[in-house]
């Protein structure tokens, strides 16, 4: 029996995000908005200061390639990579390389002082191999910071279902949610980040969690995130599209108070 032109492939693993995509330009600008303060943060706490070296995994756009080059200053190196590292600019003071975490070498083992990927392992679906690279470029001593979602301990788009409009945003959300898991996604990963890291023979690893609530940058994430999937949702029979055009109504309109997932930032020590 031939397969329903309505179901995805389960063995379908390309990242449903794609960087290729125009809208991926937006979200990276809005997940910059709502989370490089948080990422700043960890790197502060982590004493990240000039002369050091550091490797942004799956950098996707600049705000964090950047960051890092003004901290480490001309006498530290920041590689970013990326497997489509179309939106990175190549004069932006750090190197960019096209490079996949899980079927390419590390690149210059055993020398970075930070390593760093956010939103990136929760699509891969071999995630170890990717770990196991990330944590042996680790110079004896470096950190390996990874942030990641976890999208079932909170898995609402709208925390208060205070009408149709909130229930609609909340039945697509779960649609996507859909996706990303017929596309290998991990939508529990955030929560086993402590665990994956000391499994990865990482010391002094610890973990703190954050989500925004409303506002302008969820609302501008959200319509581009359902933009970009939107053939997909229609294709594999997950939403309609009168119900996607009253849901970024909605959300133009400034009707719906957004929330994310909470991101889990985990953190963990090469020992020596």
């Amino acid at each position: 029996m031939s397969s329903s032109p309505h179901v995805v492939d389960p063995g379908d693993h390309r990242y449903l995000l794609d960087n290729a995509r125009v809208e991926a330009g937006e979200r990276f600008t809005w997940l910059a908005e709502l989370f490089d303060g948080v990422t700043h943060g960890h790197f502060d706490r982590l004493g990240v200061r000039a002369g050091w070296r550091c490797w942004e995994v799956g950098a996707g756009g600049r705000s964090i390639p950047e960051a890092l080059a003004a901290a480490v200053g001309p006498t530290g190196y920041v590689l970013a990579t990326d497997i489509d590292p179309g939106w990175l600019d190549p004069h932006g003071g750090y190197e960019v390389l096209r490079h996949d975490v899980v079927a390419d070498p590390p690149p210059q083992p055993g020398t970075f002082d930070l390593v760093h990927a956010r939103l990136v392992l929760v699509h891969v679906p071999d995630r170890v191999r990717a770990l196991a690279a990330m944590a042996a470029a680790l110079r004896p001593g470096g950190w390996l910071l990874v942030e990641d979602a976890d999208t079932e301990l909170q898995p609402l788009a709208c925390l208060d279902e205070a009408g149709p409009a909130q229930r609609r945003a909340n039945r697509l959300r779960r649609a996507v949610r859909e996706l990303l898991t017929r596309r290998g996604a991990d939508l529990r990963f955030g929560r086993t980040l402590p665990r994956v890291l000391r499994a990865a023979g990482l010391d002094e690893v610890a973990a703190a969690g954050s989500f925004p609530v409303g506002g302008v940058a969820c609302d501008r994430l959200e319509a581009a995130t359902v933009r970009m999937v939107r053939a997909e949702l229609l294709a594999a029979g997950l939403a309609a599209d009168a119900d996607i055009d009253a849901h970024l109504a909605a959300v133009d309109a400034g009707e719906l108070d957004l929330t994310l997932a909470p991101l889990i930032s985990a953190w963990g020590r090469r020992p020596g």
